[in-house]
């Protein structure tokens, strides 16, 4: 077996804790092999994302659409915060290890937006307006049919999985990540009834911004500033990767946990 370990940060004090995971690794006879940005993972069983959910997101850059099969299922660790998107902490090496050597995990299929056909989101594609601008005004299309001008602070397309992230921040719902949809949520309207909807994921979205000023794309946590008239394609990928849940979880139980839903609060 062979491991690909991908990071961006580390602090000094979780340092000692990586090389215990790598020791652990290696002590079980597993192969490691640390990546990172574009690199490929081609040939790995497992992709280790360790951090947060920035990183589990990042490591969507290692997809490779010619051969998106290669692309192996994605264990995320927690060396965060939050860590909605991660499997296990830093203090379930052991078990951890043992569990997917025996097979005791699942896989969550999640789907991934394509954006102009060379590049891949899977929480969230968003156009955001600047500092120095009062509206941003994005046509939005599904299937070639106008839907509306979203006026102001910009609009999110996210996925199933993205449904937890920053579209809930804006009053999305959430879907499960085996719902056969999109979201397209509105940030700060304009318009009061203006309210996110859910489109079939077979649609293809087209946002359209023209002779706007300065602005943000933003695709998951990268961001990219942006200037007068732009048209995004979005679509979803015709692939779909693989996230690692351990046997004692699932999307619920992580609500639950890490939303906190369902938990009371007593003065």
């Amino acid at each position: 077996m062979k491991i690909a370990l991908y990071l961006r940060h580390i602090d000094h004090a979780s340092q000692p804790v990586f090389g215990e995971l790598v020791e652990a690794l290696h002590a079980k006879g597993i192969a490691v092999q640390s990546v990172t940005d574009g690199d490929s993972v081609d040939g790995c069983d497992f992709l280790f994302s360790i951090g947060g959910d920035g990183t589990l997101l990042s490591s969507v850059q290692f997809v490779r659409s010619s051969n998106p099969a290669a692309f192996p299922p994605i264990l995320g660790i927690n060396f965060g915060h939050l860590g909605f998107l991660t499997t296990v902490g830093k203090e379930d090496f052991g078990a951890m290890i043992d569990d997917l050597l025996a097979g005791h995990y699942s896989l969550e299929q999640r789907t991934l937006l394509q954006i102009n056909d060379d590049a891949y989101a899977l929480n969230e594609v968003f156009l955001h307006r600047s500092e120095e601008s009062s509206l941003l005004r994005t046509q939005v299309f599904v299937d070639g049919d106008f839907v509306a001008t979203y006026g102001g602070d910009g609009v999110i397309v996210a996925t199933p999985t993205g449904s937890t992230a920053y579209s809930l921040s804006c009053g999305g719902p959430i879907l499960t990540p085996n719902s056969k949809g999109l979201l397209i949520t509105p940030i700060s309207a304009h318009t009061l009834t203006l309210r996110p909807i859910i489109v079939p994921d077979t649609s293809r979205i087209l946002l359209r911004v023209e002779d706007a000023g300065d602005f943000t794309l933003g695709m998951d946590s990268r961001r990219r500033q942006m200037q007068g008239s732009v048209e995004l394609n979005i679509q979803r990928a015709p692939f779909t990767i693989s996230l690692i849940r351990m046997n004692t979880q699932n999307f619920f139980s992580a609500i639950r946990d890490k939303l906190m839903w369902g938990t009371e609060v007593r003065q």
